[in-house]
Formats: C-alpha cells, structure tokens, sequence
C-alpha cells in the first residue's frame, strides 16, 4: 500500500510503499486485547500486601481458659476474628506478569500499526527534525491538526525535537524499539517518520 509523506511544514514530500504485512492486515481485536493485557499486567506494581496472623504484633499468651467460659476456644488475640488481627488469605507482594510469546507480541504490533493505517490515524513524516523551540513545534503540531499523537522516529530520537516536545501536551516521542501497542492505540494519531518505517520493518520482518 502506498501513502503519501508529508513534511513538518504540511508540504508533501513523496509517496513511500507500505509492506502489507504490517500495515494491511486486518485488525484483531483479540490480538490486540491479549497483547495490551500483558503490557499492563507487567507495569501493574504488585507490591499490595498485608499482615497474616504470624505477623501482626500481639501477646501470645491465651486470652482466658480453654473450658467453663461458655464461648469459644481461642488461643490468641492475632485470630483473623478479632478487630487487629491477622487478616486471612489477604493480598500478597506478587508480580501480576504473565508470559507472551515473542512471535505473538509482534503479530500484535502489526495488528496494531494496521489498525492506525486501516482508520487514516497513520502519517508518514520525512524526518522530525528541530530547532529546539517548544512554541514552533507546538504551532507545527497545531496546523497539521494533531490533537493526541505518538510519534515513533528511527533507531535514535532526534535530540532538539525530543527537547522542543516534552511541554506540549498530548504529544509524545518513541524511538523505534519503544514502540508498543498500548502506546499506538491510545493516541489518536499515529506519525512515524521514514526512518522509523524502515527501522520498524527490520524489527518485526
């Protein structure tokens, strides 16, 4: 597929053929859930935890008599039934990540960057090249109408463009190996520059 490549001014520059196989398939939405369900469970922190009856700070001495009380037999005041005690089953520090094949999590970035391509969200941009002035990349931005837009560059970021960037909101910059498919999908707009195409071509071939 052929789309055509703009500069940051608006001018076109070019036309640039896609490869089908990452940017003509059509969109699984199972494919896409499976893979933003790992990436989410992985960054999910999992340090929730609280105090079991062993760990709760109490006297261990036997709160009354094992008979002639009428109630019933308790040896400890760290019971998960007394107010204070030890909670049972309680959350624990664990790691909420599960594994995903490799094969799989690629399949997934192709559905993804199909998904942009397919709903016209996908620009190619010659290069993302800066002055390093926030105002004239946030006017650049304005006049070519992205609202919400990752833009995914080449192997490296360019350095002036990644400094001009970081106060404009909804505007957010991923070298090539950064790129994700929660990322993609959040983002209205999806702009990746020539370099990156070609970057992103000999990641996922």
């Amino acid at each position: 597929m052929k789309l055509d490549v703009i500069k940051l001014d608006g001018t076109a520059a070019g036309t640039l053929d896609l490869d089908e196989a990452l940017f003509g398939l059509e969109p699984r939405a199972d494919i896409l859930h499976r893979v933003v369900r790992w990436q989410r469970n992985n960054a999910q922190a999992g340090t929730h935890k609280v105090k079991t009856r062993s760990e709760v700070k109490y006297s261990t001495k036997k709160i009354y008599r094992q008979k002639g009380t009428g109630g019933a037999r308790h040896g400890a005041r760290s019971a998960p039934i007394f107010r204070g005690g030890g909670v049972y089953k309680g959350p624990v520090v664990r790691s909420h990540g599960h594994d995903l094949t490799k094969k799989f999590r690629k399949l997934g970035l192709c559905h993804a960057l199909s998904a942009k391509a397919k709903a016209g969200e996908l620009v190619i941009i010659e290069d993302a090249n800066s002055d390093g002035k926030t105002a004239v990349l946030a006017k650049t931005v304005k006049n070519l109408g992205w609202k919400r837009a990752l833009v995914i560059d080449g192997a490296s970021v360019n350095a002036d463009f990644l400094n001009a960037s970081r106060n404009i909101e909804g505007l957010d910059i991923l070298p090539t190996m950064g790129a994700n498919v929660f990322d993609i999908l959040k983002r209205d707009t999806l702009v990746i520059t020539k370099s990156g195409i070609e970057a992103l071509e000999a990641r996922l071939k």
